[in-house]
């Protein structure tokens, strides 16, 4: 038997290649790794030795020849394929040991340049995979080192690998290619800054842990990580405390610290089941905190607090007194710290770059039968110069603070969505309605419940779509309600505005809505 080897990963390739050679198989290598295998007496041949053809164009073209292509697609079972390999005088290869070259750690690289991360793109290593793949039958083909010892195991004990071993590791191979060659083809499309939607779809991420299960316990789950240098994401959290994140807990932080990033100035943002149920802003993050916290004390028991501004002593001692699922900060106190991680259960996680965004261009993807859905990320609040005052009475400065506030809660509520605010504090939420009168009155029910009778009274309501008639505005006169801000679009703008009119209500149109569905 014959093994041929070519890593640019050398991990566990020394001991590897002992133990090939000690089970009697010729090893044929090339560049880099012949020159390891050398310094470490491990006797091997030469790719050029093999070939009769130099490496050349600064190893560029070294494996790139029929008598090594020829050695690994020949078909043992075709007679007539090993009698033309005789006649060519050429040997068959059995076990190809691959892994290509750095493309995604290069292009990791700060200052990187295009023509560096050219050079790193692998051809004749993928060429020789697939051929070898292709090959199952016949040939091992190994591109991950973990699978050194399954391999080695079976050669030990029946001299030979399986076929349900090749056929995997054949599979293993074609995933490996395809995600390298899409790494390429993403890094090409963003150096052209090309941010149309492509023709055909692909994308390539890395498991970074499998969990129990998905969002019920009959679904099998796994967290990917997309390739590429990301910041501000919960890829990048690191857990200080707490079991591992559940499927649910990711999609419920991912929403909480989308929302958090539209805030600035010191603000706390709980969510509970992928909406927001209580959202406070101040100078102090205490006392946002107390906002978040009185604004739906009862949804927010096993719920998700995110924050953007590090975590005190004090804050801590707040957030201990009940019970949350996670934490996600850019720095803790170290003795808020110990305080929090007193509670084993409470996934404390800390977030550097929890206020940078995600790129504009970034896709959204949602599943359906069959297919995908695709778009941008809605990555706009609004567009200052098409905001407009539609009312005879204009907000006030202190009303207008309170609906930017209420705007950005609404922009991550599910559709149909209202939200109210006052003060830089959520007052009531009403998702996920099908219709929006119902969004409405949920929200000013909420708020007279949770907080109090006069809670809404003097308060600002946004909606993430139109009023398509003027019953919201009925709803929020009766509510006390007294500055509204919505896209507009309407057919029946006229009939809210004069609503409004009548009630000394003002209203904002933004121009841009916010569906969630």
């Amino acid at each position: 038997m014959r093994a041929l080897i070519s890593v640019s990963d050398k991990t566990g390739i020394i001991e590897l290649a002992k133990e090939l050679t000690d089970l009697g198989i010729e090893i044929i290598s090339t560049g880099g790794t012949y020159k390891k295998l050398k310094e470490e007496g491990i006797q091997a041949i030469e790719i050029s030795e093999l070939t009769g053809f130099p490496e050349c164009l600064d190893g560029r073209v070294k494996t790139l020849h029929p008598v090594v292509h020829a050695g690994l697609l020949a078909m043992r079972s075709k007679p007539e394929h090993m009698k033309q390999l005789e006649e060519l005088k050429v040997e068959t290869i059995d076990i190809v040991i691959v892994n290509l070259y750095p493309f995604k750690a290069t292009i990791l690289k700060e200052g990187v340049t295009r023509e560096e991360a050219v050079e790193n793109i692998d051809i004749g290593g993928p060429t020789m995979l697939r051929s070898a793949a292709k090959n199952y039958q016949d040939v091992t083909v190994i591109v991950d080192p973990t699978d050194y010892k399954t391999v080695l195991t079976q050669l030990k004990e029946k001299g030979e690998v399986s076929l349900d071993t090749k056929f995997y590791l054949m599979q293993k191979v074609f995933m490996h290619t395809s995600n390298y060659d899409t790494m390429i083809a993403d890094y090409l499309k963003k150096q052209r800054k090309d941010t149309s939607l492509p023709e055909t779809l692909t994308m390539t991420f890395e498991k970074v842990q499998d969990m129990r299960y998905g969002e019920n316990p009959h679904q099998q789950a796994a967290f990917y990580r997309e390739v590429g240098k990301k910041t501000g994401s919960i890829v990048d959290a690191v857990q200080l405390n707490g079991k591992e994140l559940s499927f649910n807990n990711i999609n419920d932080t991912n929403g909480a610290l989308e929302l958090l990033k539209e805030f600035t100035e010191p603000t706390v943002v709980a969510c509970k089941h992928g909406n927001p149920c209580g959202v406070g802003s101040s100078e102090d993050i205490l006392e946002a905190w107390h906002k978040a916290y009185d604004a739906d004390k009862v949804s927010i028991f096993g719920g998700i607090v995110v924050l953007n501004r590090p975590v005190t002593t004090e804050l801590a001692e707040e957030m201990k007194k009940i019970f949350l699922e996670v934490i996600v900060a850019p720095e803790y106190e170290p003795t808020a710290l110990e305080i929090l991680k007193s509670k084993k259960n409470v996934r404390v996680l800390q977030l550097a770059d929890i206020s940078v965004p995600q790129d504009e261009n970034a896709y959204d993807l949602k599943k359906v039968n069959g297919g995908l859905i695709v778009q941008t990320i809605d990555s706009k609040l609004l567009i200052e110069e098409e905001l407009k005052v539609v009312t005879k009475t204009a907000p006030t400065k202190e009303q207008m603070e309170d609906l930017r506030f209420a705007w950005k809660m609404v922009k991550f509520v599910k559709s149909n969505g209202i939200a109210l605010a006052k003060n830089k504090q959520s007052i009531g939420i009403g998702p996920g309605q099908v219709n929006r009168v119902w969004a409405a009155k949920q929200s000013i029910e909420h708020a007279k419940e949770l907080i109090g009778e006069d809670a809404t009274k003097g308060a600002v309501m946004a909606s993430d779509a139109f009023f398509p008639f003027d019953d919201c505005v009925e709803a929020a006169h009766a509510a006390g309600i007294t500055a509204i801000i919505q896209p507009g679009g309407s057919v029946r703008d006229q009939d809210s505005i004069d609503k409004c009119n009548e009630y000394g209500i003002a209203m904002i149109f933004t121009g841009m809505r916010h569906f969630k569905h």
